[in-house]
């Protein structure tokens, strides 16, 4: 018996590579779409990539009967939208996977802070997990509701989890210099991201205040068992998806780079999206473009005592859409890899 899925927020990017991306898994199907924008047309009409490989009416996104007869709800809403949609997928015994930030911060008080909302049913908090399979694989197994990663948190805390987890590195000197797709903006177009502004051009933005800051922030405190703070800056690159972060980090002893790949082969031993590269092969965004790899290289840098670990994925596959498949999989019983083993494209 199949899975039987819906996606509220179908109409953007996420919705859409959710979409893509159920449509060839072997143990689901697909039951139901909703949205504000395209309610009562086809899913096509957003997404016409997609046509005739599925035919979907939308249901409107404030439908209080969405969840009859699903097994499983994925929500990709701005931040503030899901809360009470949880609330009510929780209580009718629907497993929720939340692909928006209301779900990710532990702390009422740094949700306040970032995302300038009072958190409706902080109770429920304490009944999510944080879905990084890697990391949390045996709560996201158990779990009910998932608060699914932001891509640049999935990129930046995978490359730092063994070296945090070893206690190797300075905590208080941590720097990350990452870059994204311009999907990772969403689809609404922005003056940063319309076309004559965004081609042929590189810029960083929300320097020291993005709201992805207190969520990596969280998951590297919880993985050292001490607070961390961080400087990170994104930037935004002119090419439709990938994401690739630069993390700088002082070490507390020296390491061989032969010792560094095997301290992050045996960390992912059991992680099959996990690629470890090396210093002769660094990673490189086409070599995770639409697939679900995330792939990292630690380089010690032994003239200035720093690693520098680089760590690329797909923003809308690893980075959101995939992992929440693959996190579904998880809570279902599924191989982790179901309806999402599939190789890279390239060129």
């Amino acid at each position: 018996m199949k899975i039987k899925a819906g996606i509220m927020g179908v109409t953007g990017y996420t919705g859409g590579e959710l979409l893509r991306l159920l449509l060839n898994h072997p143990h689901v199907e697909i039951k139901k779409a909703a949205s504000r924008s395209n309610a009562g047309n086809e899913v096509t009409k957003v997404h016409p990539h997609l046509a005739g490989l599925i035919s979907l009416v939308e249901d409107d996104i404030n439908s209080d009967t969405f969840a009859e007869g699903l097994d499983v709800v994925f929500l990709a809403l701005p931040h503030g939208k899901s809360v009470s949609l949880v609330k009510k997928m929780y209580e009718k015994g629907v497993k929720v996977i939340d692909l928006g930030a209301d779900f990710r911060l532990k702390s009422v008080n740094d949700y306040k802070e970032w995302y300038e909302l009072e958190h409706e049913y902080p109770e429920l908090l304490a009944e999510s997990v944080y879905g990084l399979p890697e990391i949390y694989k045996e709560k996201i197994e158990k779990s009910a509701i998932v608060a699914n990663p932001g891509c640049y948190p999935t990129s930046i805390i995978l490359g730092l989890a063994p070296l945090l987890q070893n206690n190797l590195i300075n905590l208080k000197n941590i720097i990350i210099d990452s870059k994204s797709g311009i999907s990772g903006a969403g689809k609404t177009l922005s003056q940063q991201t319309h076309y004559p502004d965004m081609n042929d051009n590189l810029l960083a933005y929300k320097v020291g205040n993005h709201r992805h800051t207190p969520e990596i922030e969280q998951e590297l405190s919880l993985l050292s068992g001490t607070k961390i703070q961080i400087n990170f800056t994104p930037h935004l690159i002119p090419m439709n998806r990938g994401m690739l972060s630069t993390i700088y980090a002082e070490v507390v002893k020296s390491f061989s780079q032969d010792e560094l790949g095997k301290l992050y082969g045996d960390f992912y031993q059991d992680c099959p999206f996990i690629r470890i590269r090396d210093l002769n092969n660094l990673p490189q965004t086409k070599w995770v473009q639409g697939s679900n790899y995330c792939d990292i290289a630690p380089v010690f840098d032994e003239r200035t005592g720093r690693i520098i670990i680089i760590s690329t994925l797909d923003n809308l596959v690893k980075g959101a859409s995939g992992q929440a498949i693959q996190n579904m999989n998880l809570m279902f019983g599924l191989e982790e890899t179901a309806g999402i083993w599939f190789s890279p494209i390239y060129p």
